[in-house]
């Protein structure tokens, strides 16, 4: 393998897609095509047991299996590790049936007790996605029938059971115990580390600057594709989305993540050059700290809601997004339409007057992700219409794994929050847990809000099996959340990608967050 320094630049990059704007060209190294995906957000670790967000989400499950898996469009579970389930009547006993075939990375076969040891070790870590089943599920009560067979008992029936499970990643048990740090499971070890059995495995950790994947030719699975020259991903921290389309047409790049609205159109016109614009379940607002000294004032909330200029969320992506009517996207189920708060000065005006600080003469931090120019610009039309009520903004742009540390407790939230939060299903619940003080710490609530009422009503929608019992409580719940302005609830926009033309197997869905790509279907065809 050959590596090149460009332009005296700390980061290295892989010498892989060295197709000009004019000539489709792409070249390989020792027999093999290396792919390079340019996105704007740090991999944190790659441990399926941490907290997570795109990057590390694209990073674990290329290296790791789950039980099934999302797939195409609108997202389907597929059996994956699991080829089989059944489900006792009563809906608490699952049992899954794994693929006897399935081997870790290191030849280990992949068995029912490596699953209970993985899920257990998800839900005593407590982090990540144990929010997910852990007010359901006990780890004393996952057992290992026999090599193959894995059986769940819940604590009371769930219906979104099945829908958290793509994001539920098995490790080899005895690769990790070997690394056990004191009581930390394994964490440190495998934060760089990896000990998966998913279609890649870990070539190089290099963080802050690139992340590089290496096909597993010996995948258990196989791959939907017959080439057998696929060398390998790597993952390009290129924070600026300008940077990352002067690398997709200089071949620096194969395949960008981040490009604005405005950038995608003029690339679109590039011969060689694919583009992509598909709606998702992400939706982006602004959080507000309902715990903050200023925020929890909820006629603040109210104030600066009515005063915001929603139109500019659809400017600022040139049309490829819709407002949001409900706090839940379209694709999810039970959405119903919600009077959402738009621009109205003379209302901004009335709640401020019933505010704390009827005058304004306050300042609020607006925290947005640094490099997003569209997020940038969003801070810039809040500072126009909340100057109207002599309120201030300042404008804190920070690194992604910053703003997630700034999210962790109400102490460090700032008023105002940038973030895009893309459920992990499109069962209610998935959003509705936002709002759920369970999900306090993570990046999603940090408004941090706690509302008795809301809350009882969550609790209760999530332990009915029945549909028609569920539907009109989330309707509730839709129009509880609303009145209690957390957030200023934005935009659901298109997601945009571009590729070179010679990149085969991109397959979007609804379900992956913004930036994460299914790294599994992606091979080359040269011309």
């Amino acid at each position: 393998m050959q590596t090149i320094l460009k332009n005296g630049c700390a980061g290295l990059v892989f010498a892989v897609a060295m197709a000009a704007s004019t000539a489709n060209a792409l070249e390989k190294r020792d027999g093999e095509f290396w792919l390079v995906i340019a996105g704007n957000q740090e991999v944190s670790h790659i441990d399926p047991g941490q907290s997570y967000d795109y990057a590390v989400r694209m990073m674990t499950q290329a290296l790791y299996d789950g039980l099934v898996k999302y797939t195409g469009n609108p997202p389907m579970v597929e059996p994956w590790l699991a080829t089989d389930w059944e489900t006792s009547e009563d809906g608490l006993i699952w049992t899954f049936y794994l693929a006897p075939e399935a081997t870790f990375h290191n030849g280990d076969p992949v068995t029912a007790e490596a699953v209970v040891y993985s899920y257990q070790r998800n839900l005593q870590m407590n982090e990540g996605v144990a929010w997910m089943l852990s007010d359901v599920l006990q780890s004393e009560n996952i057992k290992a029938v026999d090599e193959h067979t894995v059986e769940f008992t819940l604590d009371r029936p769930y219906a979104p059971f099945l829908g958290f499970l793509p994001w539920w990643y098995v490790v080899n048990p005895a690769q990790v115990e070997e690394h056990v740090e004191g009581d930390d499971m394994g964490a440190a070890w495998l934060a760089q580390n990896e000990a998966g059995s998913g279609p890649y495995t870990l070539e190089r950790f290099d963080q802050g600057t690139s992340y590089w994947l290496k096909r597993n030719d010996d995948y258990w699975k196989g791959f939907p594709y017959e080439r057998d020259d696929m060398g390998g991903i790597i993952y390009r921290i290129v924070r600026e989305s300008a940077s990352q389309r002067a690398a997709l047409i200089s071949g620096d790049a194969d395949l960008v993540t981040n490009l604005t609205s405005e950038e995608l159109g003029v690339i679109s016109e590039r011969e060689g050059i694919e583009t992509t614009s598909t709606p998702v379940l992400t939706a982006f607002g602004l959080k507000m700290n309902t715990k903050s000294e200023l925020m929890s004032d909820i006629n603040l909330r109210k104030a600066v809601a009515f005063a915001y200029p929603y139109d500019s969320f659809i400017d600022i992506y040139s049309g490829n997004a819709v407002l949001q009517t409900s706090p839940f996207a379209d694709a999810i189920r039970g959405k119903v339409d919600v009077d959402m708060p738009r621009q109205d000065m003379e209302k901004a005006k009335e709640f401020l007057a019933q505010s704390e600080h009827p005058e304004g003469g306050i300042t609020l931090e607006y925290v947005y992700v640094q490099g997003l120019e569209e997020e940038r610009q969003m801070g810039l039309a809040l500072i126009d219409s909340l100057g109207e009520l002599n309120i201030d903004v300042e404008m804190v742009p920070l690194t992604w794994p910053n703003i997630v540390a700034r999210a962790a407790t109400p102490e460090d939230a700032p008023e105002l929050m940038a973030i895009f939060a893309t459920p992990v299903s499109t069962d209610p619940d998935a959003v509705a847990i936002q709002y759920h003080p369970s999900s306090h710490g993570k990046y999603t609530s940090s408004h941090f809000l706690d509302d008795p009422e809301l809350t009882a009503m969550i609790d209760e929608a999530r332990q009915l099996t029945d549909w028609e019992e569920r539907a009109p409580i989330y309707e509730e719940i839709q129009q509880r959340i609303v009145e209690l302005q957390p957030e200023i609830f934005g935009m659901i926009r298109n997601r945009p990608f571009a590729y070179r033309s010679y990149l085969e197997g991109y397959e979007d869905s609804p379900i992956r967050m913004t930036g994460e790509v299914d790294v599994y279907p992606l091979h080359v065809v040269p011309e």
